[in-house]
């Protein structure tokens, strides 16, 4: 089992910046990829950007490349999301998911097997 409890949401002029956290426990197998993901009303969820947590090269949708940056830390078992340059189409539920395999196809149908509750960042004038 894996819990996975995200902060930091919150509301931001275009432009803007917001830095997400995700405060994992639980199974470390099952948190071998760690990931953030979007989702608004009406729409399919997406992978916004994972990690491996054992080590690899940060992986983007091109949405958020150049903008956003993944990162964890180890020694606190927390991922964090740093969003810059926000866009009113950034606006979302973002969620934290874990996974044992990973990768990019689990990434781009958002299939990951653990999921945290969510925060909601909004991008307005």
């Amino acid at each position: 089992q894996v819990q996975l409890v995200e902060s930091g949401g919150g509301s931001v002029q275009p432009g803007g910046s917001l830095r997400l956290s995700c405060a994992a426990s639980g199974s470390t197998y099952n948190r071998r990829y760690m990931g953030w993901f979007r989702q608004t009303p009406g729409k399919e969820r997406e992978g916004v950007a994972y990690i491996r947590t054992d080590g690899g090269a940060p992986i983007y949708a091109d949405s958020v490349k150049g903008r956003f940056t993944i990162s964890q830390d180890n020694a606190e078992n927390t991922l964090y999301l740093q969003m810059n340059s926000l866009k009113p189409e950034d606006t979302a539920m973002y969620y934290c998911g874990a996974d044992p395999i990973g990768g990019w196809e689990r990434f781009t149908r958002a299939e990951f097997g653990s999921w945290g509750q969510g925060t909601q960042v909004t991008v307005s004038s």
